[in-house]
């Protein structure tokens, strides 16, 4: 039996989300569809992180064990054959047979895109947030830096996922401007559930001046979601990196 890891990128419009759906498609149901037929065995995957409908991913990994012998460099080709242009694999390799896409994964980068200009983009008009006020990136950087570090996110998790350990590791969060489109930029050891989102509209409401730009170590200290600014959408964000 062979244990393969594979990258690949994906536009997460069209599909609730990576999970397998039973009453709607999920991305995974499409992988294991397509590597099913491509093996000519059921092929269940093990995917590095959930993401929500209309989230998309530049680099997500998934892996899988198969006992055909057919070379990685046949399976990128083969599945990029038959998946939807919305789905791309990236690469394929064979690795140890305790690797796990999920739980060998030591941290991730998000990114969340913002469209900021007055008019909208018709070709970005479900990859980017569309804000067409006053975005103060120097603001709003200053203010990310206090979740850098090591913190109790509960505040930044939605209401109805929350876990025990709400403990989670910021490495960094950058805020850098090319023009109208603003990237937000965070890589952590882990995220709970919709937790860049929530940041993203906490510093929403910083820029708009609803919370104080020192708000975020008390709101870390509160544990209160429903101190913390609103969820940003989905469609702005996407798994930029993972890290093993």
């Amino acid at each position: 039996m062979r244990n393969l890891k594979v990258m690949m990128a994906y536009r997460g419009t069209a599909y609730h989300g990576f999970q397998r759906q039973e009453n709607a498609v999920g991305i995974q149901n499409i992988l294991e569809e397509k590597l099913s037929a491509l093996t000519n065995a059921e092929v269940k995957i093990n995917g590095c992180s959930r993401t929500d409908t209309g989230v998309h991913a530049n680099e997500y990994c998934f892996s899988f064990e198969t006992a055909h012998r057919i070379p990685c460099g046949n399976i990128v080709r083969g599945m990029n054959s038959i998946l939807p242009d919305d789905l791309a694999i990236l690469s394929c390799e064979e690795v140890p047979e305790d690797f796990h896409a999920r739980y060998s994964c030591t941290g991730k980068e998000y990114l969340y895109l913002i469209l900021n200009r007055p008019s909208k983009d018709p070709f970005l008009s479900d990859l980017a947030l569309h804000y067409p006020f006053a975005l103060d990136t120097e603001l709003i950087e200053r203010a990310a830096q206090d979740f850098v570090g090591t913190h109790d996110f509960t505040a930044f998790c939605g209401t109805a996922n929350q876990k025990e350990n709400s403990v989670r590791t910021i490495e960094y969060f950058k805020v850098e401007k090319d023009e109208n489109l603003v990237k937000l930029l965070v890589k952590g050891d882990g995220f709970l559930y919709n937790m860049v989102r929530i940041m993203v509209g906490t510093l929403i409401f910083i820029n708009e001046k609803k919370l104080a730009p020192d708000c975020i170590p008390a709101l870390l200290e509160k544990r209160d979601r429903n101190l913390a600014g609103k969820t940003a959408q989905a469609q702005g964000l996407y798994l930029n990196k993972v890290f093993y």
